[in-house]
């Protein structure tokens, strides 16, 4: 390969590369997608860059065959279905946007399909199973009240991990018996909590809280509702090790995320009859078509108890 052809590859790659840091800037900023969505496509775009210099594809040359080598590419890397179709979202998205912007096509992109992902149901937790969960934290001292705000507020309003990060001290009405929650593309939603979770949560932030500020060695002061036994904001992968830590505790599955608990949340609305509108607004999906889902979860649990209870189950 001529020393020509391949200082025109380094170069395209460079352009390619600051095109991705303007295309993440653009959906921090223009789309307001959350922290832990931009930095998924730039794991997933770093992904494709990196292929592209080890085969000396220039990025906003590449072709359908360019694409189909890559999709091979990661099927024998092992990747899995719902991985690999993630990776594909997120170049149709940022060769849309290189289209949109002038200096690209997403006609070779637009031609790959993703993997046929078999329809498997969200898993969720019982209520005996977050009662034992929560039963783990010990109240006696500060980091155990907070890990029990912190599971109380995931239970009790159905939040994202992201979200509860975020949250801020203000965020909580008391008054109102209400939380302000931020979701994707930072759109707001008011989310009405019980007065169980509201008293627990009143307790850390009166009392818990300050002790765990206390020991702040940083200048200033910490900004999130939650935070570390030093003091410090504690962001969602600090949270998500939180609740990994109280599985573990409780003697449940450690494989199951905090995402499980939004499920659970999303199954007993329902199971107790809320309307699929309401639960909607309350997970703050942009789609009823997402929300459905959990109506199959409540029918499958009603088998399950018909099954158990019925005399001819």
């Amino acid at each position: 390969m001529s020393s020509e052809l391949a200082d025109r590859r380094q170069r395209a790659l460079d352009e390619a590369y600051d095109l991705l840091d303007a295309f993440l800037a653009y959906l921090a900023n223009v789309r307001g997608l959350s922290r832990h969505t931009v930095r998924a496509y730039e794991s997933d775009l770093n992904t494709f860059l990196s292929w592209c210099g080890r085969e000396g594809v220039m990025p906003l040359l590449a072709s359908r065959s360019n694409m189909r080598a890559y999709l091979a590419s990661l099927t024998h890397g092992g990747y899995a279905s719902k991985t690999i179709n993630r990776k594909i979202s997120a170049l149709k998205t940022f060769y849309s946007w290189c289209e949109r912007e002038g200096v690209g096509s997403a006609a070779a992109v637009a031609s790959i399909k993703g993997r046929k992902l078999p329809k498997v149901l969200p898993k969720t937790m019982t209520d005996a199973d977050l009662t034992c969960l929560m039963d783990t934290c010990d109240m006696a001292t500060s980091e155990g009240m907070r890990d029990r705000a912190f599971l109380e507020l995931l239970y009790a309003t159905g939040a994202r991990i992201s979200e509860a990060a975020d949250l801020r001290p203000d965020d909580v009405d008391y008054a109102q018996g209400q939380v302000r929650l931020f979701g994707k593309r930072s759109k707001e939603r008011i989310v009405p909590m019980h007065d169980l979770a509201l008293s627990i949560l009143k307790q850390y932030v009166d009392h818990a809280r300050p002790d765990l500020m206390a020991a702040r060695r940083q200048e200033g002061h910490a900004q999130a509702l939650f935070v570390s036994t030093r003091g410090n904001d504690m962001g969602a992968d600090t949270l998500r090790r939180v609740f990994r830590r109280h599985m573990v505790l409780a003697g449940l599955d450690p494989e199951l995320t905090p995402h499980a608990v939004r499920h659970s949340f999303a199954t007993e609305l329902l199971s107790g009859g809320a309307d699929l509108k309401a639960v909607q607004e309350l997970l703050g999906h942009e789609s009823l078509a997402t929300t459905q889902i959990y109506t199959h979860l409540s029918v499958e649990r009603l088998k399950q108890v018909t099954h158990q209870a019925h005399p001819r189950g």
